[in-house]
């Protein structure tokens, strides 16, 4: 006798544990919005109780807004990520949140975040909606065009740092948005390499528009404008740059180096699938962005308030 092959569970008949749920809108990856919208008070100083107050709510927002995102973006590619070695794994590809289930979720998620918007200051959720906007578009076409998927990614986190620069009342840099921008965009055609390498290109019909040297190429180009919009950056809009310009030259080499660590993370040791995951549990990585954080928090506290 042979035994008989497992079969699958339809998915409308399929239980939606409250730990899948959660799963689902992937708190993993909050802490973009925790990195990236807080950026805004580099430039508001000194801080007082109401701008960490806004920036708390822009960080709300952002993540009620990604987690929408998350789970239309899931539901959309249910099929596609089960032929995905990783990506197989997530909740509804796998099977264990029901469509049904999911899009109850994304109602709820959605009411959510319109109550913050109405809660909120008038007129200044904008850039939230705007990334929302765009995002769910990404999600109905525009993660298929080469090159187009990358770039909506990155403007997603200038999005985020736009929101908490308005929430908090205080300038957004240019260079420091470029900065933002280029790095963001550097994760993103790095984790695109990374899914060539692990998966081929046959999950993601934007993949047959790179290729690894291609890949290679635009990585460390955007790599070095990451640096120069950065050095710019500290050098003539960082509020702190007046009163500790010492300080700011020697948290230049971080930057440079925890870019040429992810280079290296991602072209040698081929990483990079999740940046999140390879950002904040490489020690290495981890050292140096405490070190930076260290100079960081010195010339804040060596320039003058006023």
């Amino acid at each position: 006798m042979t035994a008989a092959a497992p079969t699958a569970v339809p998915e409308e008949h399929h239980r939606s544990r409250p730990r899948d749920l959660l799963a689902l809108v992937r708190p993993g990856q909050w802490v973009k919005n925790l990195a990236v919208v807080p950026l805004a008070l580099l430039d508001t100083h000194p801080w007082g109780a109401a701008d960490l107050l806004r920036t708390g709510w822009a960080i709300l927002g952002f993540t009620l807004a990604s987690a929408v995102v998350y789970v239309v973006n899931d539901l959309a590619d249910r099929e596609r990520d089960r032929l995905h070695p990783v990506k197989r794994h997530r909740p509804i590809a796998s099977g264990r949140v029901s469509p049904a289930a999911a899009t109850v979720l994304t109602g709820l998620l959605a009411l959510s975040l319109t109550g913050w918007a109405v809660a909120g200051p008038a007129w200044q959720w904008w850039p939230t909606a705007l990334y929302l906007a765009l995002s769910l578009a990404y999600s109905q076409g525009l993660k298929h065009v080469p090159l187009v998927d990358a770039f909506i990614v990155a403007t997603g986190f200038v999005l985020r740092l736009l929101q908490g620069a308005l929430l908090v009342g205080g300038r957004l840099s240019e260079w420091l948005a470029l900065c933002v921008f280029s790095l963001c965009l550097m994760l993103s055609l790095g984790k695109r390499r990374h899914e060539m390498t692990a998966a081929g290109r046959a999950h993601r019909p934007a993949l047959r528009g790179y290729t690894l040297a291609f890949l290679d190429h635009l990585v460390v180009l955007v790599a070095v404008l990451t640096a120069v919009s950065y050095v710019l950056y500290l050098r003539d809009d960082a509020a702190l740059a007046a009163g500790a310009s010492f300080v700011i030259l020697l948290s230049a080499p971080c930057a440079v180096f925890g870019l040429a660590r992810y280079l290296q993370l991602l072209l040698v040791e081929e990483g990079g699938g999740n940046p999140v995951h390879v950002l904040f549990r490489d020690r290495v990585t981890l050292v140096n962005a405490g070190l930076w954080a260290v100079l960081v928090a010195l010339a804040l506290l060596t320039h003058p308030s006023g």
